[in-house]
Parts: structure tokens; C-alpha cells; sequence
């Protein structure tokens, strides 16, 4: 599914890129549905973050979605082949790193359990569920990266997503980043924390409720009196996006990744021209 962008990734970014002196670690990009097909900047900008963190990244083709639609709709069975797919596809990898703590949780925390009557299966669940994070936790808690070199100018705040923050940890990584940013302003929310709405299939089993939400978030992203939104799953920010301006909102929308890779100066989420670097 991703052979194209993997194409793209070995004939720009890694030419482009200085090469660190120290010997990088393998890595592997979980690319993830949404920024494959809505969103390929994000993968650019997670390629750089890696590289110039001593990083040789690897985009393996054949990966394929997590299987979280399949999961949160109780499809055990599609969810086990999906799975299977995906840990061939990152076997051998000294980490899988994916831009989404929904994709990276899924990976890390729900993976090994799908497989509790194959043993085999399951030790390489735990394996891939082992060598599995999230784009800010492995910079920062792995890779101990402390500051960026990119600047963005404006005000920013950040939405803890809810799988990265509560299955992940993925909290202070980002904002110490961001921090680094030149030109940059951090204010926070009065609730960062508070779910967007989203939530993958919930969006669409009880919209209702979930337009009531995320109308709650576009108050609170509002009144932090920031001028741009960042967060680290594209599901979420693609949700707030599109609430903000159907409200008439001129507030930016941006993945996390795109901020801290210099790459700011991209169209926002929503806004016209696709994500791409030019």
C-alpha cells in the first residue's frame, strides 16, 4: 500500500539529508492509513525528525493498516491476518516508529493478545509490540532528543490525543520539543486532555455525540488564543480541522511533526493544496 511513498521517501528526503557521523539505527516508518493517503507530509517530516536524530529509516512496502477499524468493531479474525501482515513487514527492525499514538498503541499494546491461542504468533507480537513507539516518545525517550532546529512563527497549542496519552505516556515529549522551536509560543488549552471526539469508528456510530465534543474542543482551542492547532494523530486533527472551519475559524491545523521538521510553511490541514513537499 505504501510502495509509492516509500519511492518517494529513497528518491528526496534521504538524498537530501546530511548523513550523522555516528552509526544510525535501523528504523522502520509505520506510515499509517491516514498519512499514506490525506497526509504524506507527516511521513516526510517524521523521515527527517529520524535522520537528523542518526536515523536510517526504512519504509517497508508492504505494511498495511493496523487493523484498528476491524478491532473496534469486533472483527477478531480479519484483525489476526492484518496483523500477521503487518509483524512480517517490520521483522528485523531495531524499532517501528509511527507518527500516531493510536497506530503505535495498537501495535504496542493490543497486538500480542490477538494471538493467545498460537504461541509462535504471539512472541513475535510481543516482539514487534517491543521494538514499537511513537514518533515524540522515541525522539525524546529513546533517541534523547532535547530541541529541534526549525522555526515557526505564531502561537501554538497542543490536544493530547487519547491513545498516545493514556496508553503511551506521550505527554511532556512534545511540548519540550516544540519549546525548541524558534519563533514559537507554547499555550496550552484549558483541557488538553479532554478527547476530541473522534475516536476512529465512534465518530461514526454516534455522530451526535461526537460533534458535541469536538464542538467543545474548538471553545477551548479558541480560547487558548493560539493561531495554531498541533497534535500528533491526523484522525484527531482531521476531526478539529474540519469543526474549526466549518466554524469560520482561522486557526491552523497541523500535525506535530510537520512543526518540528521545519515544514510549517506547508498548507494546513483542510486548507487548499495537498500536504506534499514542493
Amino acid at each position: 500500500m505504501h510502495a509509492i511513498f516509500a519511492a518517494a521517501i529513497l528518491a528526496t528526503v534521504s538524498q537530501s539529508l546530511p548523513r550523522p557521523s555516528a552509526r544510525p539505527r535501523r528504523i522502520a516508518l509505520f506510515v499509517t492509513c491516514l498519512v499514506d493517503l490525506f497526509r504524506p507530509s507527516v511521513g516526510f517530516a517524521a523521515v527527517k525528525l529520524l535522520e537528523r536524530a542518526g536515523c536510517t529509516v526504512d519504509v517497508p512496502p508492504l505494511q498495511v493498516c493496523c487493523g484498528q477499524p476491524a478491532y473496534n468493531t469486533g472483527d477478531r479474525a480479519t484483525t489476526r491476518a492484518i496483523a500477521a501482515q503487518v509483524i512480517a513487514a517490520f521483522d528485523g527492525y531495531d524499532a517501528v516508529v509511527a507518527p500516531s499514538g493510536s497506530c503505535g498503541g495498537m501495535l504496542s499494546h493490543h497486538y500480542p493478545g490477538l494471538f493467545d491461542d498460537d504461541p509462535a504468533m504471539q512472541a513475535r507480537a510481543k516482539d514487534l509490540a517491543g521494538r514499537s513507539y511513537e514518533l515524540m516518545a522515541f525522539l525524546v525517550d529513546v533517541m534523547g532528543i532535547e530541541t529541534v532546529e526549525a522555526r515557526y512563527d505564531g502561537a501554538v497549542t497542543y490536544h493530547d490525543s487519547c491513545s498516545g496519552l493514556r496508553e503511551l505516556g506521550v505527554k511532556d515529549q512534545p511540548r519540550r520539543l516544540l519549546q525548541s522551536v524558534d519563533g514559537l509560543a507554547l499555550r496550552e488549552m484549558k483541557s488538553p486532555e479532554v478527547c476530541c471526539g473522534f475516536g476512529g469508528t465512534f465518530c461514526v456510530k454516534y455522530p451526535e455525540i461526537s460533534n458535541a465534543m469536538v464542538g467543545e474542543k474548538s471553545a477551548d482551542i479558541a480560547a487558548s488564543g493560539a493561531d495554531t492547532l498541533v497534535a500528533g494523530d491526523l484522525g484527531c486533527l482531521m476531526n478539529m480541522a474540519g469543526k474549526l472551519q466549518r466554524e469560520g475559524s482561522p486557526i491552523h491545523v497541523r500535525h506535530v511533526a510537520e512543526v518540528l521538521a521545519g515544514m510549517g510553511d506547508l498548507p494546513a490541514i483542510g486548507e487548499p493544496g495537498r500536504g506534499e513537499p514542493g
